[in-house]
């Protein structure tokens, strides 16, 4: 059914007299439609968690650190004389974790709570033993190799190298900790 007009006859025959005789336009454009919505990156999110799993994980090489082998690392824009300090053992050990008998996880755990711990009491330099691996079923260092691992994947670790000798020599490291923002 059409609608009526509320325009007056007039109006019309007037708007009619001005505009003056026309017809419809052909086009082959396409007739407007609402804009799709966007698609969600879900493999991009997905190829991301990943990512974060990885970098988080306790795969590591064991060609890159053997028995014997000293352990360094240090973060970037670290002053060389802090490094060289601190493999002197010339900073004051303020706490050490022994991880002697450790399973993985346990280690794991206990050196995450240590290390919250010594950052919570201002402390700066502490060491970790995680032995030679002369206990292990092969010979070979399964908590050096991870406890390299984790103290890299720590922000609050500045840096940490191989203990000296009489300290524990490559069975044991120095960690250098940030200090807690007041």
């Amino acid at each position: 059914m059409a609608k009526k007009s509320k325009i007056s006859k007039e109006d019309s025959e007037l708007f009619r007299d001005t505009v003056g005789p026309v017809r419809p336009l052909r086009h082959d454009k396409i007739a407007l439609q609402p804009p799709h919505a966007k698609p969600i990156p879900r493999q991009t999110w997905l190829d991301e968690q990943q990512v974060l799993r990885d970098m988080l994980s306790d795969d590591i090489d064991t060609a890159e650190l053997e028995t014997g082998e000293e352990m360094l690392f240090t973060r970037p824009g670290l002053q060389h004389n802090l490094l060289r300090k601190l493999r002197r053992g010339q900073f004051s050990i303020a706490s050490q974790l022994d991880l002697h008998g450790l399973t993985v996880p346990e280690a794991r755990q206990a050196l995450a709570d240590f290390l919250r711990a010594c950052q919570m009491r201002q402390m700066h330099c502490v060491r970790i033993i995680h032995g030679k691996g002369h206990g292990s079923p092969h010979k070979l260092p399964v908590l050096k190799n991870k406890v390299n691992s984790w103290l890299q994947q720590r922000d609050e670790v500045l840096a940490f190298c191989s203990a000296r000798a009489v300290d524990g020599g490559t069975g044991a490291v120095y960690v250098l900790l940030k200090r807690r923002p007041a």
